[in-house]
């Protein structure tokens, strides 16, 4: 089965758009508990997501990517920056906006049963769901029916707890209680990571089919560029905060430029012998401590092309083609 290819997605229907993002938690310190520094979880993250695309967020732990994502699902408050949903900008929502807006914008979590109630039926959480938002009336329970087959799951399991589905299982259910209220865009953060890897093409191949038939739009955050090959149009990679590369997913996966998304995709194994060969760009240090802003470039003490001027400036936007961007002073040079 195929992604939604990206002559199918109109380059000027917008679903979601971000412009300077920046997450800044607070570090108390003292008896009084005052502010005494901060960790900058993320740092002018932009990127805008077209209707029915699928953009994938990449990037190690503690990049930043899921921070993002919880901003976008209205879970963690902005810093700095703004979010606009469909050209409306939703970066400060009024408790009856902030209705609306959930119901539009849906978020998956990485472990389906730490998501789900275990004393209640699937049954109860789908319908509580859809009687917060006033929808179905005495459909609800049809509606819940709807919704189970849609993610391949059958009437009987509306009356089971948690822990009588399979990992599979639950986070189909966990999908079926998001799709509900009939979202437009789903945040999906690591949605099969703790799953088998048959299960995971399986929920794969299910988020594809959905949005095929239903035009979602998603944003996939994770640290698997395996997933990410077979599923997003378009690639954010993320490091320390920051967006280092952005391109097209096919694009990015025979050209990247920035060193960070080379190292990373020189990591992946492959399973061809002829191939075992090839050059590998591994990564060396850690990634710099986040209490302390960056401001040249993030990776400049791993990477193996660093310059004078990284350790001075911080990168420019450079644009290798018309949907291919990098933040790397490498590129300038070309």
């Amino acid at each position: 089965m195929e992604t939604v290819s990206e002559k199918d997605v109109s380059k000027n229907n917008i679903t979601v758009r971000v412009e300077g993002l920046r997450k800044w938690f607070p570090i108390l310190g003292g008896v009084l508990q005052r502010t005494v520094g901060y960790v900058y979880a993320v740092e002018d993250v932009t990127f805008d997501i077209k209707k029915a695309e699928t953009l994938a967020l990449v990037g190690e732990s503690g990049s930043g990517k899921t921070t993002v994502g919880l901003m976008l699902a209205k879970l963690e408050p902005l810093t700095g920056g703004r979010i606009f949903f469909k050209n409306r900008d939703v970066s400060n929502l009024s408790p009856g906006e902030m209705k609306w807006y959930r119901k539009k914008v849906q978020i998956v979590f990485q472990d389906p049963y730490a998501s789900l109630n275990p004393r209640m039926l699937i049954k109860d959480m789908i319908m509580e769901v859809m009687k917060v938002h006033n929808l179905g009336g005495r459909n609800n329970y049809e509606k819940a029916v709807e919704v189970m087959n849609r993610v391949g799951l059958s009437e009987e399991h509306l009356y089971r707890y948690p822990h009588e589905l399979s990992g599979g299982q639950r986070q189909r259910a966990v999908l079926a209680r998001a799709l509900c209220v009939e979202p437009e865009f789903l945040i999906l953060d690591e949605p099969t990571a703790s799953l088998d890897v048959s299960v995971q093409a399986q929920v794969l191949d299910l988020l594809k089919s959905l949005q095929n038939e239903f035009h979602y739009t998603y944003l996939l955050i994770t640290h698997n560029l395996a997933v990410v090959r077979y599923v997003s149009n378009r690639t954010v990679v993320m490091y320390r905060g920051m967006w280092v590369e952005s391109s097209p997913t096919r694009e990015l996966f025979r050209k990247a430029e920035h060193p960070y998304t080379q190292a990373l995709l020189s990591s992946v194994p492959i399973p061809d012998p002829n191939l075992t060969t090839r050059e590998k760009k591994l990564l060396k240090g850690e990634p710099p401590n986040p209490i302390e802003r960056v401001k040249t470039c993030p990776f400049i003490d791993r990477c193996l092309y660093s310059m004078q001027i990284c350790s001075e400036k911080a990168p420019p936007i450079e644009q290798v083609d018309e949907s291919h961007e990098v933040r790397c002073w490498l590129a300038k040079k070309k």
